[in-house]
């Protein structure tokens, strides 16, 4: 029960999997799940990381839109081995520039996976987390930019240490209710979907840091959000500067993190370096 487990969501490609394939070749000694929504492309992956020597990657289905989804997994967890050591919420979408539906349903598909389907990962796996356990957010820049892009209002509330959960929560829905009524940017958000959701990644990781030191003071659980930069996938297309390995550097590294280490926590860190948020 106490043997070690890691489980990187969306990971049948693109980032996710090289993340997989990252954690197995920096030597994280126990089981890596490889969670994807659907079963065939997860499966597959995975055969395909056996082939190439990469023998302790596991496939569980998780759908992070799906709560009972998200449940199921933490019962596999608890049964199989009694907690989880990493988290890495890789798991997210992005509409095309080209899209055609209209911004207040970008808005509300975008929310629904990149900032409701983190939430719920993470109210089912925080609670089972080990001491020494660490959790990754992948957010991304674009979350610092958007952020920069709000009315001085809503940045002093995304950026105070005060924000709660709840209120977080609130601020996320009061954004797609506004993008749904096309009054978004009178209400002092900016034009874009995913930036929103990925400010909500970044302020989410910052307000469950400070809450695992509140509670946990003892255990020495590191939780930060990332940027993997701009990397090559089916969601930023074929134009971008970075290889899936090289966006899975930094989440691999704060996934790595060695046991005593005290920073960097609830900070956003882009190529191995805290950003100021």
């Amino acid at each position: 029960m106490s043997k070690k487990v890691a489980v990187v969501t969306g990971a049948n490609k693109g980032v996710g999997l090289a993340i997989v394939k990252g954690l197995c070749k920096a030597g994280f000694a126990g089981d890596i799940l490889l969670t994807a929504r659907n079963e065939k492309l997860g499966q597959e992956a995975v055969s395909a990381l056996h082939s190439e020597g990469c023998k302790k990657v596991v496939f569980h289905q998780l759908d992070i839109c799906d709560q009972g989804s998200c449940l199921k997994l933490r019962k596999f967890l608890e049964e199989n081995y009694g907690g989880l050591d990493v988290l890495i919420n890789n798991a997210g979408i992005a509409f095309k520039q080209a899209a055609t539906e209209p911004f207040g349903e970008q808005a509300e598909v975008t929310m629904r996976t990149n900032f409701w389907g983190t939430l719920w990962v993470c109210h089912a796996l925080l609670p089972i987390l080990r001491p020494s356990a660490r959790v990754v957010s992948v957010s991304s820049f674009v979350s610092k930019r958007s952020l920069d892009q709000c009315s001085a209002e809503l940045q002093a509330k995304l950026r105070s240490s005060d924000t709660s959960e709840e209120e977080l929560c609130l601020l996320m829905g009061e954004f797609v209710s506004a993008a749904q009524k096309g009054d978004h940017q009178a209400q002092g958000w900016p034009n874009t979907a995913y930036g929103t959701t990925k400010i909500g990644v970044t302020v989410l990781s910052r307000i469950q840091a400070h809450v695992l030191t509140e509670t946990r003071p003892g255990d020495g659980i590191l939780l930060n959000a990332c940027c993997p930069g701009w990397v090559r996938t089916d969601m930023a297309g074929p134009k971008a500067p970075k290889s899936p390995e090289e966006g899975a550097e930094t989440p691999v590294y704060l996934a790595m993190l060695p046991v005593g280490a005290k920073e960097p926590h609830g900070q956003l860190v882009w190529d191995k370096t805290v950003q100021e948020w």
